[in-house]
């Protein structure tokens, strides 16, 4: 995939340049997404390799870049990395709406990107800017705004340099890559950390890794931790002024949004409660167990955890939860392989699903070694309570 420069970009928002973005566009799917076809037929009405290598660019980024922005992607610019990095909607539209629920006077992106965070504050109604040090990514953020309609200004500028009086609140989502890959320092982040804690002493949030520490959360600060569609997209840091709980989760599916915090977790400060298999097996959402709220999943189906260090949740009743993922326990099996193995094709099981917490085991050697050939399907659970090993065969609901 070509790599755009500033002026190759400036070209396409061109008269000239959108013609040949819609031929790209055209040339992409004749080619039914084959790029080196699609390049080929690209080339015989545009002679300038850089050009047609940017147009055909977009066209691919904005067929990957649909999952995460639906509709808005095929009139979105974008480059390969920025993607990468950029928030999923529904994620920045929940965010934003948050955001736009305290109703600031302005906001501002420092760090903006290719702009999807800034698009989710102009559709929430915030009056928003975006700051970019990057002069091509300040660009792709400006004709994002102006693609979809939406007000804003973008400038570029280093984020840190920037006096932040003039604005009701700020959002900050740091760069956690470097040249070598990930940084897992935060004072090696792009700002560093030091510049995160001062940017959270006003009105602001700040987005950082799933995978931050809850000692790291500066007192007073609330971390909300996000997942889409079972999957942990990141965590958010909520300034004192907009905090409204130290640790909430929040799960985002087709069906809405349901948030969870420690207000909801009646064992909050007290002892785990633990208790024997029951009837139900329940598997917290990721960001539940980020949060550390996975007792408040255990309180809302009135049931208690196999192991008090592990993240399965039990109960005798069955609950529906957007929480969870929930399964019924039909029997306990030998966690031994060869016995496990044994057990599974004395019941006809082929294609299996294999989970676990809390135990060695890789599912996709085990589901190699197991070799199993039968026609029904079945789930294992795989996990430990108390040091010992615990197979369960379980059905999901």
């Amino acid at each position: 995939m070509g790599r755009v420069d500033l002026d190759t970009f400036r070209w396409l928002l061109t008269e000239q340049g959108q013609s040949l973005l819609v031929q790209a566009t055209h040339a992409y799917a004749d080619a039914e997404g084959d790029p080196l076809r699609a390049a080929a037929a690209l080339r015989r009405t545009e002679q300038d390799p850089d050009r047609a290598s940017a147009a055909l660019s977009q066209v691919e980024l904005r067929v990957r870049a649909y999952g995460k922005f639906g509709q808005d992607a095929v009139r979105m610019y974008f480059t390969h990395d920025a993607l990468e990095q950029a928030t999923r909607r529904r994620v920045a539209d929940h965010r934003a709406a948050r955001l736009a629920a305290a109703q600031p006077s302005s906001v501002v992106d420092l760090g903006c990107g290719i702009g999807g965070d800034l698009l989710a504050f102009s559709r929430a109604g915030l009056t928003a800017a975006g700051v970019e040090r990057d002069p091509l990514r300040a660009a792709i953020a400006e004709a994002n705004l102006h693609a979809l309609g939406l007000a804003g200004a973008v400038l570029a500028a280093d984020a840190t340099e920037l006096d932040l009086a003039g604005f009701g609140a700020a959002f900050l989502d740091p760069a956690r890559r470097g040249a070598r890959g990930r940084v897992f320092d935060e004072e090696g982040w792009t700002p560093p950390w030091s510049f995160v804690r001062q940017v959270l002493t006003g009105t602001a949030a700040v987005k950082v890794a799933p995978g931050i520490s809850h000692d790291l959360v500066p007192p007073g600060v609330e971390a909300e931790w996000v997942s889409e569609e079972g999957e942990v997209k990141e965590a958010v840091l909520w300034s004192p002024d907009l905090a409204t709980d130290t640790r909430r989760a929040t799960v985002i599916t087709g069906g809405g949004l349901a948030s969870l915090s420690t207000e909801d977790d009646p064992y909050e400060g007290r002892e785990r409660p633990v208790r024997e298999l029951g009837k139900y097996l329940y598997e917290p959402d990721g960001a539940v167990i980020r949060a550390g709220l996975v007792t408040a999943v255990a309180a809302g189906v009135d049931g208690g955890l196999l192991d008090p260090l592990i993240a399965y949740v039990t109960s005798d009743q069955s609950f529906r939860s957007p929480f969870t993922r929930s399964y019924v326990v039909l029997e306990e099996l030998p966690f031994r392989e060869k016995q496990l193995r044994a057990a599974l094709v004395a019941r006809g099981v082929g294609p299996i699903t294999i989970k676990k917490r809390g135990v060695n085991v890789v599912p996709e050697q085990l589901r190699k070694r197991l070799a199993l050939t039968g026609d029904q399907e079945a789930t294992v659970v795989l996990t430990r309570v108390d040091g010992v090993g615990r197979a369960l065969l379980v059905k999901p609901f």
